[in-house]
């Protein structure tokens, strides 16, 4: 506290006898004389001493050593509660009591009470205030408590005439460091009327008058629990107040961002100013973190949202001086908004451009970043355990949900429901018997934020800025996934889950964490089969058994599934184990995956006709006139879901459109563009035709396609289709009905069917929560990018080769001089996959092993381990020619 301000806060109790009695003497005796403006000011000052005592009976001046018996800080002070508080205030204005000044500590909260007090009360010391005292009020702008547009133009404008800025300073640390004075400040202003503008008016001339009197309104004012909150309801006389809260719609705020924008703007190309902001925000948010942990004072006043629109828009808060101490403690104070508020920041935010929304993103990840590598995480320290990241991480999810509100989204066409529900284990009895309850009972995981908002990631067609965005990679390397899975299940309060913000990880990581996931429920199986044998007496098998012939792999693979599903369901998610029949060999993963390639390639051989296969595309799609029965269907629901379930990369090539279903969305005119591009551009140029569509095309609501064998079907889009012409008014809607057909109805019985088995093996994981439709592919199919130098970094070698290797040398300069589709070729010779696994090659752990000397006999693999028989050939153009023959002419040979 200056100098100036001390002598204030000194005289204002002799001003308050002032006030008190003397004033009223006046009114008596000369009401003529008396000045309407002096008599506002002293009842303005009357009612801040009132809740000044009020303060310090509650709360104190927080002065551990204060002798003043009538402050909560002395040592024998007695508490007493709110009305008892009030009371005495009353008294304690009328005796003129001691009034203490704020301890050092507990300036940060109350020096804008403070020094508005001080000044209202040496206001009103002297009645005929001469023009100099006027005048050096003004310069100082002790009066200014919160700020608009106009204030911060005529304080900067007095400022650079004087080129002194220490005034402005000065007034934004008082207004910026109090929750009270920001949620205040920059309120939009609505239009009026001529008759409301009067009235206004008036009232702002009067509006001390029309209040009740000073210590009754204090009175009423000293209700709430906390300063802020009291403060907040003070504050709101004077402008807006909460009862515009009301008439705001979902996605509005009282505060007008377009204006502090502009303020931004000019005030923050000075540093000592930009200081001024920061110190501020070091100052306001340890108080706005206890009003919003410990006060509810968001339900109290909404307004309170305001301050963090505020202090967002500062568009330094990335900087290097923001990182170390406010940014963190701001960070702090915004996750503990409650969800109804975190939602209206996100539905406001929603309506901002990119740009401002990848400010927002770029200032929450660098506080991440610049945490995460100036400390060193590890088992032992783990990152979860830092407030700063964990707060920022938390800030980070309201941009990202505004991120998805604010893009293209498609929240109508969604799936519906099975309708026969998946049956449940028949162990469920022992289980409760052993105090466990199944988790897909619990339902799967919902993130509470999404539920308030109504909305899903899936909805969202194109965020207004890349999901990728917000991927964190320095925060993916220190996370100990394991611990945080561990945090992620059990759900503690005191511990947090960076699996809850699934945005933040690569897809690396989260599908690490769905391998613990997988694992951890395949013992639980193995371990409730054990117990179940115990208590049954006969002997159950732990794990998942498959044995198949090779020549009948489809039948009885299906057989044998179907009769799990039917059975015991809980089975699939036990781990596999292939075998098959008159072979010998342990199944250490590699024969599960051979299986999954067999199956895959049996089952999408276009001669069987589950499934027509796009030249163009390359793409394969459910045939809706497939003589298969339902249960094939299932049989490859259950084996993608298997193929995540167990960690195996399968060859199968769907449309995006087919992922997007299984997280629940319908396939809508737009899905065509990948499933159907034929289609879609043609029914493009039927919605841009200029023309009369209905002269021009004579086309109506019956539409033809052919089957399996050729035959053209008709089918009526509407009833008595044939008869409908699709016009140029009609004709968005036979589009719309159009794509439904092709992309939903005339599937649906395939696809409800293949759906049904992957949410068998599914249902309970936490598959959906963690994953968008695009990464669900990734995890089925791997990457289509290929990155081979990060393939020759983790490539091992066996039986005599080494990196040095002289073949092995000759080996990569050939591979890396292939074209993109012999690279494939290879890759899928390799591996049986011509995609990479989720993390991309530099995740394959390829072997290269020596397969005898120099010989006219081609390279072989063992595609079950990823392992490259290769001889050792005397010359490097022998290599190419021999390899090249290879992975060209695999089918049939050379693939064990």
């Amino acid at each position: 506290m200056n100098s100036d301000e001390k002598e204030d806060c000194e005289c204002a109790p002799p001003q308050a006898e002032t006030s008190s009695a003397g004033g009223a003497d006046r009114e008596h005796e000369e009401p003529e004389i008396e000045n309407p403006e002096a008599s506002r000011m002293k009842r303005a000052a009357a009612k801040h001493l009132i809740e000044r005592y009020y303060h310090q009976l509650t709360e104190g001046c927080g002065n551990e050593s204060c002798s003043n018996s009538w402050c909560a800080s002395s040592v024998g002070f007695s508490r007493m509660d709110n009305n008892e508080a009030a009371v005495k205030a009353l008294e304690l204005y009328k005796v003129n009591a001691k009034l203490c000044d704020p301890h050092p500590s507990k300036k940060g909260t109350a020096s804008t009470y403070q020094e508005s007090s001080a000044h209202s009360n040496s206001a009103c010391s002297n009645k005929k205030m001469n023009h100099k005292d006027i005048h050096s009020v003004r310069d100082n702008f002790k009066d200014v408590n919160y700020l608009t547009e106009e204030k911060v133009y005529e304080i900067l404008d007095t400022c650079g005439e004087k080129e002194d800025y220490s005034p402005l300073i000065r007034v934004i640390g008082r207004v910026f460091s109090s929750a009270e004075g920001l949620v205040q400040s920059f309120r939009r202003s609505k239009p009026h009327t001529k008759e409301e503008l009067k009235s206004l008016q008036g009232k702002d001339e009067d509006k001390d008058e029309d209040e009740k009197e000073a210590a009754a309104s204090s009175t009423t004012a000293m209700e709430e629990d906390s300063p802020t909150s009291s403060s907040s309801s003070r504050l709101g006389e004077c402008s807006s107040g909460e009862n515009d809260v009301q008439k705001l719609a979902p996605d509005e705020v009282s505060v007008d961002i377009e204006a502090v924008r502009r303020v931004y703007e000019r005030l923050l190309s000075n540093d000592k100013i930009e200081a001024a902001f920061l110190n501020a925000l070091v100052y306001l948010s340890p108080n706005v973190e206890c009003d919003l942990t410990y006060h509810n004072v968001y339900s109290r006043d909404p307004n309170y949202l305001n301050l963090f629109v505020i202090v967002m828009e500062n568009s330094n808060l990335h900087s290097p001086e923001y990182l170390e101490i406010a940014l963190p403690q701001f960070c702090k104070a915004m996750s503990k908004l409650p969800l109804a508020a975190q939602a209206k920041l996100a539905r406001l935010w929603s309506h901002y451009s990119a740009e401002q929304i990848r400010r927002m993103v770029e200032t929450f990840q660098q506080l991440i970043t610049y945490k995460v590598i100036s400390n060193e995480f590890n088992s032992r320290n783990l990152v979860n355990d830092d407030d700063a990241v964990v707060a920022a991480t938390k800030c980070l999810k309201i941009v990202y949900y505004a991120n998805v509100l604010g893009g293209d989204l498609d929240m109508e066409h969604n799936e519906e429901e099975d309708e026969e529900p998946i049956p449940e284990s028949s162990d469920l009895t022992l289980q409760e018997l052993l105090g466990e309850e199944r988790r897909n009972k619990k339902g799967p995981r919902v993130d509470p934020l999404e539920t308030e908002l109504g909305i899903r990631t899936s909805d969202c067609r194109r965020p207004l800025i890349p999901f990728e965005e917000f991927v964190n990679e320095p925060l993916n390397e220190v996370l100990e996934m394991d611990k945080d899975y561990t945090f992620f299940k059990v759900e503690t309060e005191n511990k947090f889950s960076f699996m809850t913000c699934p945005f933040i990880l690569n897809a690396v990581t989260k599908n690490l964490g769905l391998y613990y996931d997988n694992r951890i429920r395949m013992y639980s199986e193995r371990r409730i089969t054990v117990l179940y044998s115990l208590v049954q007496g006969q002997q159950l098998n732990p794990y998942l058994r498959l044995k198949v012939r090779r020549d009948h792999i489809i039948d009885d693979a299906l057989v044998r599934l179907e009769m799990i599903a039917m059975e015991n369901p809980a089975d699939l998610k036990k781990q596999l184990y292939v075998e098959f029949e008159g072979e010998q060999g342990v199944d250490e993963g590699g024969v599960s995956k051979e299986f999954f390639q067999l199956v895959v390639e049996e089952i999408f051989n276009p001669d069987i006709g589950m499934f027509t296969y796009d030249e163009h595309t390359k793409l394969f799609w459910f045939n809706p006139s497939s003589f298969e029965n339902e249960g094939q269907y299932t049989l490859i629901g259950i084996v993608l879901g298997l193929a995540i379930y167990n960690n195996c990369i399968l060859d199968v090539h769907f449309p995006m459109v087919v992922y997007r279903k299984l997280m629940g969305k319908k396939g809508t005119f737009r899905d065509l563009a990948d499933a159907n591009p034929v289609l879609y551009q043609s029914l493009k140029e039927l919605l841009e035709y200029e023309g009369s569509v209905e002269e021009d095309m004579m086309i109506t609501f019956q539409i033809s396609h052919t089957d399996l064998f050729g035959n053209a079907l008709m089918y009526d889009l509407r009833e008595n289709g044939d008869k409908i012409p699709v016009t140029n008014e009609n004709r968005k809607e036979f589009v719309a009905q159009y794509s439904e057909y092709i992309l939903n109805k005339s599937v649906e019985k395939q696809f409800k069917a293949f759906r049904r088995g992957f949410h068998m093996v599914t249902n309970e994981s936490p598959l959906k929560y963690l994953f968008r439709p695009e990464e669900i592919e990734l995890l089925i199919c791997g990457s289509r990018n290929l990155d081979f130098l990060a393939l020759e970094e983790t490539t091992e070698y066996d039986g005599g080769y080494n990196r040095d290797s002289r073949i092995i040398k000759e080996f990569w300069e050939t591979l890396h001089s292939f074209g993109e589709e012999q690279k494939r070729l290879f890759l899928q010779f390799t591996t049986g996959t011509d995609r990479a696994p989720v993390g991309g090659l530099g995740k394959l752990k390829m072997i290269i092993a020596k397969n005898g000397p120099d010989t006219d006999r081609l390279p072989t693999s063992h595609t079950c381990f990823n392992v490259l028989l290769l001889p050792e050939y005397n010359s490097k153009e022998k290599l190419r020619e021999r390899l090249l023959k290879a992975i060209t002419y695999a089918k049939g040979f050379g693939m064990l």
